[in-house]
């Protein structure tokens, strides 16, 4: 609107600057018919004036039309590119929005997984409870059950122990003893303090076994342990005075009568591998009374690697560590023998696999136990077995160059004289 304005102003004064040039011809018109100059050229010469004042004043306007037009454009432009910055502000404002919306949802899945995973970790936790609680149980019902058979056992030793007593009583009214019967009596004595010692020293082991592997027993528990051993004691001396009045030796009878405190443990592991590898993984199992009354497994050759890595991952049984290992030449087979341990259960088992003695080979352990490097190393030196998947299987006393094995029943020096 002000541009029009400023146009038509320029039009008004070149309107008057014609006028005023108008006027000022005609006074030199006057003035030169004055001066008697002709009235035609002077006609003549003020409309050559008027019309290029005229052209003037259209070349003044055109020109000022343009710079308005530039002007304009120039504005039109720096509105452009306002609208166009505005943009761009309103675009990254957008941007940031959906990345900010982007990052909230990335942020609750993984509050979302995370709570899933805490919900996953709860529900495992209350499985390994139940399962841990499940063992306690099964364990609680054992020594249960040995009271219960302890006390069937003591009731059936005082029975007899009255027996014998009512018997002894009336020979010594009778009068009839003899020298075999005093002879026999002592040999009772001897007996019966003999299994109250044996029975002493069963009963503190297995009050130590119980308090070490069953967290939480009261001591009115270990009191029933040394009832049970007292009772045991008793109806193993019994036994004993029984097999002897009658002859025998009584090791049958003490075997009978007398059951291993670690044999719930065997049948544990025995009941736990068949379950989970098969029933044709085992050969044997039984209480080794020559050494501490350790549960043993004898496992076929094929199954000797499978049957320990599962005794060492099982989480029932957890052997997590190997303390022994060692090979034996029965002449007619060998046979390499493995003790583990458990830190978590605090109880032991020992591994047999019995292999061909021409070509005495097994799967290595050390994989498993890197305890088990040198002891096979020693096999292999002393004996020959060769273990399969030993990292670097060398003999460690004898040099490479010694011909044959020294604990081989058909070992011979290559070197009688040496």
């Amino acid at each position: 609107m002000s541009e029009e304005k400023d146009l038509q102003q320029r039009k008004k004064e070149a309107a008057e600057r014609a006028k005023q040039l108008a006027r000022e011809r005609l006074a030199a018109k006057r003035a030169a018919e004055q001066t008697e100059q002709p009235l035609e050229d002077t006609q003549a010469q003020a409309e050559d004036d008027l019309a290029l004042a005229k052209k003037k004043a259209a070349e003044a306007a055109r020109a000022k039309t343009a710079e308005l037009r530039k002007q304009r454009e120039e504005a039109a432009g720096k509105k452009d590119a306002a609208e166009a910055a505005d943009d761009i502000a309103l675009a990254k404002k957008k941007a940031a929005e959906a990345a900010r919306a982007k990052a909230a949802e990335l942020r609750k899945q993984r509050e979302e997984a995370a709570d899933k995973k805490a919900a996953d970790d709860i529900v495992l936790a209350k499985q390994k409870a139940q399962e841990a609680q499940q063992v306690e149980d099964e364990k609680q019902e054992t020594l249960e059950e040995d009271i219960a058979l302890a006390k069937k056992k003591a009731a059936a030793a005082a029975k007899a122990r009255a027996a014998a007593l009512a018997k002894q009583k009336a020979k010594e009214a009778a009068g009839d003893g003899t020298e075999d019967d005093l002879a026999k009596q002592k040999a009772i004595a001897a007996a019966k303090a003999k299994a109250a010692a044996a029975a002493k020293a069963k009963a503190a082991a297995l009050a130590k076994q119980q308090a070490s592997g069953t967290a939480g027993e009261s001591e009115d528990d270990l009191a029933k342990a040394k009832a049970k051993a007292v009772a045991a004691a008793k109806a193993k001396a019994a036994a004993l005075a029984k097999a002897k009045a009658a002859g025998g030796s009584g090791k049958s009878a003490e075997k009978e009568e007398f059951p291993s405190p670690n044999q719930p443990l065997l049948d544990k592991y025995v009941k736990v591998i068949r379950e989970h590898l098969g029933e044709d993984v085992l050969e044997d199992a039984y209480i080794n009374r020559l050494a501490k009354d350790v549960p043993t497994l004898v496992v076929k050759k094929d199954a000797y690697y499978k049957v320990a890595e599962f005794l060492k991952y099982n989480e029932q049984l957890r052997f997590d560590y190997l303390s022994e290992l060692h090979g034996t030449d029965f002449q007619t087979h060998m046979e390499v023998y493995v003790h583990l341990y458990s830190y978590q259960n605090r109880q032991s088992v020992a591994l047999k696999a019995k292999i061909d003695r021409d070509h005495p080979e097994i799967a290595s352990l050390v994989p498993l136990w890197q305890g088990a490097n040198w002891p096979e190393c020693e096999a292999y030196d002393l004996l020959g077995i060769r273990f399969q998947g030993h990292p670097n299987l060398i003999r460690i006393f004898l040099g490479e160059n010694w011909v044959g094995h020294p604990l081989r029943k058909d070992y011979e020096p290559y070197d009688v004289e040496v």
